[in-house]
């Protein structure tokens, strides 16, 4: 939880500061991080992959299939990641399409160039983290965002305002720093599993032709719906930051604010949906269908606990938190509605997103793929275009149509999870008779 808190912490912290220089910058950034999130998390998507496979390799006692699991998935992510910067440059002249002010354009446009080269160092990370994750070591990642985290911060400060001789960058200044901080973060990440002791004993080797196929299928076969899953969900919130646009550039800047905020809890969840994907691809691989339907019940609890409280935080705080990003007064009493629908939907946020967890270490992506796009692009978006956009309700009725859209996925991978639980129970029961 906190490693995946330390991820968010970087677009928390860029926000902040950014927000001092006006709304435009922000709304700029909201824009850029929007689009870029979508990219990005297709490739953690593929990542993720990885993870439940070696925890399935590790229950099942094959330690000999490791190597050639990074080794497929480091080329898989480098592959992956190249192929994201394409895309977003391809982005880069859409922007003058999508009906925004011409001023937040001109701004994201060259941070978007800047931010998106850093998907590639980013993805050569998470093949490492994703890993030592799978064998059960969490703590090192956490500890090496954490660290990153502070160089990212202390960047900002110099290339965003120009410090201790620095040039005054900008919103560009964020871009540089984030591209800086997550070369370290690979960099730091690889020498961890290639050295420590934990990884003793495995006989690492990094070659284009010494991939697998039927590991990369493997890892793809995973990773490529998990992809689209993050895209579907992450998609729908970033159409939603274009669509408070189209309204104004305080309401976009105030989308921002709120999503920036709700993203911390949100991601405090996606530690334990990883905690899920590794617990249940351990216990799968053990085929322990008992202890592996307890850790799921048991993690939903707590899910459901942190999301509660993230609730009442962020309910008791609306009036200080957007502060932190914004002095304008309409992007402030924006920003504050928003975030009581956010209180709302804290508990299916979580729940969903250890949903997809849990069903990732169970290997069943395509049919939770599904109810991720029927969510959100059936649901969700629909009704805040036309109650929204069209029908002049505003930034806070795009808001209540994401709620639903988050609603429906808890209870629809809920209905997944004891469709596929019950199948296996059977099973378990099956051999135990034979």
């Amino acid at each position: 939880m906190i490693g995946q808190l330390g991820q968010i912490t970087v677009s928390v912290a860029d926000n902040v500061m950014v927000g001092q220089l006006g709304t435009e910058p922000l709304a700029a950034a909201s824009l850029v991080n929007g689009l870029f999130t979508v990219v990005l998390v297709f490739g953690i998507g593929v990542a993720y992959g990885l993870t439940p496979l070696v925890a399935n390799a590790r229950g099942a006692g094959k330690k000999h299939l490791l190597p050639g699991l990074l080794n497929a998935s480091l080329w898989v992510n480098l592959f992956t990641g190249a192929a994201l910067f394409l895309i977003l440059l391809m982005l880069n002249p859409a922007l003058n399409h999508m009906r925004q002010n011409p001023q937040v354009v001109e701004l994201a446009a060259p941070y978007l160039s800047i931010t998106g080269l850093s998907v590639i160092p980013i993805l050569g990370f998470f093949a490492f983290k994703q890993f030592a994750e799978g064998l059960g070591h969490t703590r090192q990642a956490m500890q090496i965002t954490i660290a990153v985290n502070v160089l990212n911060i202390v960047l900002n400060y110099l290339l965003i305002f120009g410090k201790f001789g620095f040039p005054a960058l900008g919103l560009n200044g964020a871009g540089y720093a984030t591209l800086i901080s997550r070369l370290v973060m690979w960099a730091a990440m690889a020498a961890f599993v290639l050295h420590s002791r934990l990884f003793k004993g495995i006989d690492f080797t990094f070659s284009l032709p010494g991939v697998q196929r039927r590991t990369s299928y493997e890892i793809l076969s995973i990773g490529v719906p998990s992809g689209f899953q993050y895209i579907f969900e992450v998609s729908a919130f970033a159409a939603a930051s274009v669509l408070a646009g189209m309204i104004s550039p305080a309401s976009q800047a105030a989308h921002q604010i709120a999503i920036n905020l709700a993203s911390i809890s949100y991601m405090a969840a996606t530690g334990l949906a990883a905690a899920s994907t590794i617990r249940v691809g351990h216990l799968l691989g053990m085929r322990d269908s008992f202890n592996l339907h307890l850790a799921v019940r048991t993690i939903l609890v707590m899910t459901v606990t942190w999301m509660t409280f993230a609730g009442l935080v962020f309910l008791f705080g609306r009036h200080f938190f957007p502060t932190l990003y914004s002095s304008d007064p309409e992007v402030l009493q924006i920003a504050r509605s928003l975030l009581i629908v956010a209180v709302f939907f804290q508990i299916s946020d979580g729940v969903q997103a250890v949903g997809l967890g849990v069903m990732r270490g169970l290997k069943d992506v395509k049919i939770p793929t599904l109810i991720t796009f029927v969510s959100y692009w059936i649901f969700a978006m629909p009704g805040s275009w036309i109650f929204g956009v069209r029908l002049g309700g505003g930034v806070v009725v795009i808001w209540y149509f994401l709620a639903i859209g988050l609603t429906v996925s808890a209870a629809l991978l809920l209905w997944r999870y004891r469709v596929v639980i019950t199948r296996l129970h059977t099973v378990h029961n099956e051999n135990q008779t034979l």
